[in-house]
């Protein structure tokens, strides 16, 4: 059994089409019919009914394409593994994301270079803006995907991505749930939550307190999952950038926009990585991710 016939039976039944299956294979329609008729024979079953220009699948036919699909994507991790220990030195590119965002485009990005450089060893690393600064500083990461608070420095590529809006997260029990929005002012006097370590708490409460303008007390938590309890506790509001939504985590926590005055409080968005450290792969990575914008 090839495993070229396999695909081609794969490519038809998602294209639901003969034709267009036989385009995206690059072989005629005459060339991919006999394909699976080939298949058929060394299965020994019947996988496809055809019905004048539609098709349906068989039982078999059914059974078999969900098992492929399984066979196909273990034989191509086995392929990329393979490939790894004879190279022996497998190329690696370590990642840095801000764990208080939540769009999806970093997620993308990285499923889209992983396709295209299947071989290329991707490490993600998620920490606040001091971890991520001080990840690339010390060459512990390639790139980092985070918010602007310094003024770009000349020996990193400093690209601007995005301006993404602020919001906060509080639990759905609090009678601010019930609000539209809210301003930093009228969070005065509501704890703010923030994830940091020991050092680097005053950097983060300054920051919070200078730049975004809370002024109410400051919590702080070890982890993203730790600030999350705290927020449903109802032990305060946890800043965040990204998408929002009425019901973020089901019925615990709600977002509503952060605004100052009576607007939404923005951040730039950037990649940065060391112009005499980048690598192909990281610039690469930039230009993925950026497309995803």
């Amino acid at each position: 059994m090839m495993l070229r016939q396999i695909q081609h039976f794969q490519t038809i039944v998602q294209e639901n089409s003969f034709t267009e299956a036989a385009e995206l294979c690059h072989i005629s329609q005459s060339g991919i019919s006999r394909s699976i008729k080939a298949l058929e024979d060394e299965i020994g079953a019947e996988l496809i009914i055809r019905k004048n220009r539609s098709f349906e699948l068989t039982e078999a036919g059914e059974h078999f394409y969900k098992k492929s699909l399984i066979i196909t994507s273990d034989l191509e991790q086995l392929c990329h593994e393979t490939a790894r220990i004879s190279r022996k030195d497998t190329a690696e590119l370590h990642l840095g994301v801000l764990s208080t965002y939540s769009g999806d485009e970093f997620n993308r990005a990285v499923g889209a270079f992983s396709e295209k450089y299947p071989a290329v060893e991707l490490k993600v690393i998620t920490g606040n803006h001091e971890d991520l600064y001080n990840g690339l500083v010390s060459d512990r990461i390639d790139l980092s995907f985070h918010d602007q608070r310094r003024v770009f420095h000349d020996d990193y590529e400093n690209v601007v991505l995005t301006e993404t809006v602020c919001y906060v997260e509080l639990a759905t029990h609090s009678p601010l749930a019930r609000l539209d929005s809210i301003s930093v002012r009228e969070l005065k006097n509501t704890p703010c939550i923030l994830v940091a370590s020991d050092r680097q708490k005053e950097e983060e409460r300054r920051f919070y307190h200078d730049i975004i303008g809370f002024q109410g007390d400051f919590l702080f938590a070890d982890s993203l999952h730790e600030a999350r309890m705290m927020v449903v506790t109802g032990r305060g509001v946890m800043p965040v950038e990204g998408a929002g939504g009425d019901s973020f985590f089901g019925a615990t926590i709600k977002r509503i926009p952060l605004l100052r005055g009576d607007k939404q409080i923005t951040r730039k968005y950037c990649a940065f990585w060391k112009k005499d450290n980048s690598g192909y792969y990281a610039e690469e990575f930039a230009e993925i991710l950026k497309s995803m914008f």
